[in-house]
């Protein structure tokens, strides 16, 4: 029994320890390079410049993005194109910018 118990609780632990490091700043900020990277080589060139990202040096998990209006579907695709390679929690923050990024695209349209 013991072993069964202390089975499930390396289990629940390594679990843990993976969505934990989904939210890693540092990895985080690995996939908003591997995003803008992407989006960057879709855009136009003369859209290249306004497409940005800039972590924040005293919050970690804080990233400023950057973005023309007119860039925001080539960062959706970038995105999207990368969701199913992310780790779950990672996976949950990109979705999560995709949906505020959205939300900031329909109120400029009302």
């Amino acid at each position: 029994m013991k072993e069964i118990t202390d089975s499930m609780l390396n289990k629940m632990s390594s679990d843990i320890d993976l969505l934990k490091d989904g939210l890693d700043p540092a990895n985080i900020a690995f996939w908003y390079k591997k995003v803008i990277a992407e989006a960057k080589e879709m855009a136009p060139p003369w859209l290249v410049d306004k497409i940005n990202v800039k972590q924040d040096p005293i919050l970690y998990l804080k990233f400023n993005l950057d973005i023309s209006k007119r860039a925001v579907r080539y960062l959706m695709i970038a995105i999207g194109n990368n969701i199913d390679d992310m780790p779950y929690t990672t996976k949950l923050y990109f979705l999560k910018v995709q949906e505020i990024v959205s939300q900031e695209m329909d109120k400029s349209l009302v």
